[in-house]
């Protein structure tokens, strides 16, 4: 498949998972981190997810999966060991205009989810489009070896930075924020805090106007 790579909104937005085992566990946290309105449709759930529909955090549907289950759903994942199941919401999926992910289960996705590396505000998602998820997760480990947890910090700088000079109405070229980012990067490494990281990045951005 030639897939479109595409973060989603899903903040306040009803999402379906059907299944309530190991598998299906992992989708709802990872929904609900990012704020979605998760309904779980299983005849059980394992305890952790017991859990979050007895502190109402998530809604439990306490049966097997039944079509219209995905009514005005964003996004489904079929997370359950039976083929006949997935292809059953991948197809209503498709009838109602909702993406679906099936887990381990490729030809009935119309979504996949990469493997993801998170540094504060950045996001880094590897996918190799279903063919080997272990791959995917060998190369987002050794992301994470190139990306050491100061990027986050960074992150947050440059964007104060960022706000800084669009307030002042000044701009900085791609080649100019480059060599500022590395200066504060550099600063971040040998452990500098990060209000120091952030005077050495804007010096270099004024310098760089000044130029």
């Amino acid at each position: 498949m030639a897939l479109f790579p595409l973060f989603v909104e899903l903040a306040g937005r009803p999402c379906v998972v059907i299944g309530g085992g190991a598998v299906a566990e992992r989708k709802v946290h990872a929904l609900l981190t990012a704020g979605a309105v998760v309904t779980v449709v299983s005849p059980a759930l394992s305890p952790a997810l017991a859990t979050l529909a007895d502190a109402g955090r998530i809604a439990h549907v306490a049966r097997l999966y039944a079509e219209g289950d995905l009514a005005g759903a964003a996004l489904a994942f079929a997370a359950t060991d039976d083929g006949a199941v997935n292809a059953d919401v991948a197809h209503e999926g498709r009838m109602r205009g909702v993406w679906v992910n099936a887990a381990d289960d490729p030809p009935h996705c119309d979504a996949i989810l990469p493997a993801v590396l998170r540094r504060g505000e950045i996001t880094v998602a590897v996918s190799t489009g279903g063919a080997s998820p272990a791959l995917a997760r060998a190369v987002r480990e050794r992301l994470e070896r190139a990306l050491p947890p100061a990027y986050a910090v960074l992150a947050r700088v440059a964007a104060d930075a960022r706000r800084e000079l669009r307030a002042a109405g000044r701009r900085a070229s791609a080649d100019d924020w480059l060599a500022a980012l590395d200066v504060g990067l550099r600063a971040l490494l040998a452990g500098a805090p990060s209000v120091e990281a952030a005077r050495r990045l804007r010096a270099r951005l004024e310098r760089a106007e000044c130029a």
